[in-house]
């Protein structure tokens, strides 16, 4: 007993240490815990904090419930399971002794924050009607003008970072780069273990560094919210659990989007440009257009989520109406959709080709919301409403009794039929799962797959099927329930939650030449594996058409569920109408002088003092290299070369090598100037597709339209790329032609003809510098100040701490 006491109370003079260096916190030298140790460290924390609570530091006795919570929280549930009448560990005593450590230094990130400036009930007189997005938008401003419209360049803070394993890996690079600076808030970093970890291969050569990198990083930045590998697809539980209504979300992922389903604005975006306000907490952004979809009526019951947003895409088709815009989904029929269905529809708005999707926020919303486990996840929502005035770039009405059962045929997500349409097609394999397959999916495939059972349907010997759910708590449940029993019985293997099928880069491929039908959201070539054909449709499809293994229309099954045990299984309960409180973004008077246009950057000083490549001269010429529309980044940047130790030889020879085979050799002898179609660079949100290009040779790339995230990808990266849209440049720019680029005049010279084309400063500048890492290094944590020409306002803390300890408490 004497040897234990001495140890927690070397434990918790650790504590009171953390509390003195890190808080300034002196709590009095009478203070004496308990004489009698209790059976672990944890039951000294509950004391510390009452006596926390009794010297006048709410804020930190709060924080140590908040750990305490943490520990004895299942580890299904993103705890460490650990019991607080049982004696821990001298490891599991560390990792409650780390936690204490990262908890505390939480409140220093919260303090290093401006405090959110408190929104207006009613809206200024003379403000022009913005959208729900234009509001977050607003609402995130640095200079809080309270008012943004479409083409502004403004500076915004930025609520949450989140990244996989897989995009950890290269932002760990270009943090060093940067020259570790250290993270903004270590509390609202969400680093999630999904897209090529598994147990069966973490011990592989090309997975651990992978594992050991995230480890790094939860160590090194103190991060709070961290559960490991495979414990959730990445936008699963963060969605679930933690983003709120309002909130502005940067992603390292294209289907950030997902949060859009709670009503915040989430936007992904590479590498470099998750980096930023990961250490800054703040990013820039052009104000895009937005959108309106407006839903009516009422899908048919069974039918959720994917079969609506596939239907939109039947309808509207992708890199159309929303390419390079947000899309907002209104009208009266979004009240017939959960958020696991709006979850399924935000998702897949990248597929559509959006810069992000969101919902409305209504009583289904905050319903949701407030059903969370914990409180601080409900208490910094804002509810934003589009203004009845406010300005959509177009607005299309989709009927959601029109909705059937789909299936998007390989390799469009677009190519979208009613399964009618392919029913009988052969399979080789059945996949349920990927990011778009929520809870909601889940439990209605089980309830087909046993209606199946029950009409005597037994799943035939051959083909492969799998379900991977989302999330730990998701398979808890499944397994609960007694659902998971029923996958089961119909020949399903039970994967660990991660993307698996979905990206193909993991232990689960594709075969070349297998053909499958799969609930995943993106169904590109070589996407489930290298010449493997994959389909896409709702996980209900995939369910009934796992028996025969032919593709197959669940109506029949559908017909058979009960729907009010689906409302049971889902917990959803009919709650009282909730009212909800609308706000408006505030509005502060601006401390510094208004920037309406963006000033040239001047860096020929500071390029002379720093060790700076610039990528390119003012003129540029060689070949034309004609691509086609759609060219997606799993095609520029095959799974093969998404790994640390490739070779820029390999980058570059893999460079569209299935899709397009011989590119890099063309673009060797010369061929060095890319003219493409629509949407160049649609599809995931790996940089490397930029970097692809670079180290095959690629000069530049002209298109008509860039996807999103591509299009900031290449500057962020200091490739040049510029949209012409004449139709009469495609014409005489055909392959082989020659080709010049004047910068200094934004004009090509092609054919004997001239076309001129725009390119913001801010954009150039970065061409010249060769990237925001060499920009970062030039200007520092002022980096976002010089390129947008905006000046920070006063800083406003919440708290005690004026300095920015992060780099010196969070080094890397």
């Amino acid at each position: 007993m004497p040897a234990l006491l001495a140890r927690q109370n070397d434990d918790v003079a650790e504590l009171i240490r953390f509390l003195r260096e890190s808080r300034k916190v002196h709590l009095p030298a009478a203070l004496e815990l308990s004489k009698t140790p209790g059976p672990n460290l944890l039951h000294q924390i509950r004391e510390l904090s009452t006596s926390l609570d009794q010297h006048g530091r709410p804020r930190e006795a709060e924080a140590f419930r908040d750990l305490v919570r943490h520990c004895l929280n299942s580890t299904d549930f993103g705890g460490l399971g650990l019991d607080i009448d049982q004696p821990l560990s001298r490891d599991e005593t560390a990792q409650v002794v780390f936690l204490a450590s990262a908890y505390l230094e939480a409140l220093n990130s919260v303090d290093r924050s401006r405090e959110p400036a408190t929104p207006l009930t009613q809206r200024p007189a003379g403000r022009r009607g913005m959208t729900l997005a234009e509001k977050i938008f607003a609402a995130h401003d640095v200079e809080r003008s309270g008012e943004v419209k479409p083409g502004d360049v403004i500076r915004v803070d930025v609520d949450w970072v989140i990244a996989s394993e897989l995009s950890w890996s290269g932002m760990a690079s270009t943090y060093d780069d940067f020259g570790k600076p250290g993270v903004f808030r270590n509390d609202r970093i969400w680093l999630a273990g999904d897209h090529v970890v598994d147990p069966r291969i973490m011990d592989h050569p090309k997975i651990k560094p992978l594992v050991e990198a995230s480890e790094k990083a939860r160590k090194v930045f103190k991060m709070t919210e961290y559960q490991g590998m495979n414990y959730t697809i990445m936008h699963t539980e963060f969605c679930r659990e933690r983003a709120q209504p309002g909130m502005l979300i940067i992603g390292s992922d294209s289907h950030t989007c997902s949060a859009g389903s709670v009503s915040a604005l989430a936007i992904g975006m590479g590498v470099a440009d998750v980096t930023m306000p990961l250490v800054l907490g703040q990013t820039w952004f052009k104000i895009p257009e937005t959108v309106e979809i407006r839903f009516i009526n009422r899908p048919k019951p069974g039918l959720g989520g994917k079969d609506v947003i596939l239907y939109v895409l039947k309808e509207l088709k992708r890199n159309t109406v929303a390419a390079d815009r947000v899309v907002e989904y209104t009208g009266p029929g979004v009240k017939y959709l959960s958020c696991d269905a709006r979850f399924a529809i935000a998702n897949m708005t990248t597929e559509f080709g959006g810069v992000s999707g969101i919902f409305v926020p209504d009583a289904i919303t905050t319903d949701f919301i407030n059903r969370r486990k914990h409180p601080k996840y409900r208490k910094h929502a804002t509810y934003y409403q589009p203004d009845e005035d406010a300005e959509y770039a177009e607005t299309h009405i989709i009927d959601l009794d029109k909705v059937e059962s789909f299936v998007a045929r390989y390799p469009s997500p677009d190519d979208v039929v009613p399964v009618a349409d392919v029913a009988g097609t052969k399979l080789d394999g059945c996949f349920i799962g990927a990011c778009t397959t929520a809870e909601e999916d889940l439990i209605l495939a089980a309830l087909v797959l046993r209606a199946g059972l029950e009409l005597g349907l037994k799943p035939v010997s051959h083909g492969k099927r799998k379900v991977s759910p989302g999330s730990r708590p998701i398979l808890y449940n499944l397994k609960a329930k007694g659902l998971l029993q029923i996958y089961e019985e119909a020949g399903f293997e039970i994967g660990v939650p991660g993307c698996s099928y979905c990206v193909g880069m993991g232990a689960d491929k594709a075969g070349k030449g297998e053909v499958w039908l799969s609930s995943q959201n993106r169904n590109f070539e070589n996407r489930m594996g290298p010449g493997a054909i994959g389909s896409i449709t709702s996980a209900v499809t995939v369910a009934a058409s796992s028996f025969s293994m032919q593709t197959t229309d669940p109506r029949e099954l559908l017909d058979k569920i009960d729907m009010k045990e689906l409302k049971h299984l889902l917990g959803t309960k009919t709650a009282p109408p909730q009212s909800i409180t609308y706000v408006h973004p505030a509005s502060e008077a601006k401390t510094t002088e208004a920037h309406d246009v963006q000033a040239p950057i001047s860096t020929t000083s500071q390029e002379a003092n720093a060790d700076v490549r610039r990528a390119h001269a003012t003129t540029i010429s060689g070949k034309v290299h004609k691509l086609e529309d759609f060219i997606d980044t799993d095609a520029l940047a095959p799974a093969e070369v998404i790994r640390p130790d490739v070779t820029q030889e390999e980058l570059g020879n893999g460079c569209l090598k299935y899709t397009h085979p011989g590119f890099a050799q063309r673009v060797k002898d010369g061929r060095n100037i890319v003219v493409a179609g629509k949407a160049f660079g649609v599809g995931s949100s790996r940089e490397n597709a930029v970097a692809a290009l670079q180290a095959a040779g690629v000069q530049a790339v002209i298109a008509k339209s860039f996807a999103f995230i591509y299009g900031r990808n290449q500057p962020n990266l200091g490739m040049l790329g510029f949209v012409i849209t004449d139709e009469k440049f495609h014409e005489l720019a055909q392959d082989g032609e020659q080709i010049v680029i004047d910068m200094e005049r934004r004009k090509v010279l092609v054919a004997g003809q001239e076309f001129v084309f725009q390119l913001s400063d801010l954009e150039w500048q970065l061409v010249k510098i060769g990237g925001m890492t060499n920009a970062f290094r030039l200007w520092g944590k002022n980096v976002l100040e010089t390129m947008t020409g905006q000046k920070t306002p006063a800083h406003t803390v919440s708290g005690v701490l004026e300095r920015d300890s992060s780099a010196e408490a969070m080094q890397w």
